[in-house]
């Protein structure tokens, strides 16, 4: 997921800064990754998708966001009561520790 999304930030960074493609689409890509929590406050240009590493993903699964909330024991103990249902996102059950939890 992080290489094609710093990929399309690359390609973008090597275009004229009005060129409308770039505004629109950087925009959008600036958009999806605030979306996700991916990138703080301040941080809403080109350049910071470039420096996201791993780490900043993973910090998005609900998986690791269920186990920073404290309500379970372990980070195993999370994985199981993701899959046996346990665990609602919004009005939606999730039994996918990968999945990603957006910020609204």
């Amino acid at each position: 997921a992080l290489s094609p999304i710093r990929n399309a930030a690359r390609e973008l960074l090597t275009l004229d800064e009005k060129n409308p493609r770039r505004i629109f689409e950087g925009e959008a890509l600036l958009r999806h990754m605030n979306r996700y929590g991916l990138l703080g406050e301040g941080q809403n240009k080109l350049d910071y998708v470039l420096a996201l590493t791993v780490e900043n993903f993973l910090q998005c699964r609900l998986q690791t966001i269920v186990f920073k909330n404290g309500t379970v024991k372990s980070i195993h103990h999370d994985h199981v009561l993701i899959r046996q249902h346990h665990i609602r996102v919004g009005r939606q059950l999730v039994n996918i520790p990968l999945f990603m939890v957006r910020l609204d």
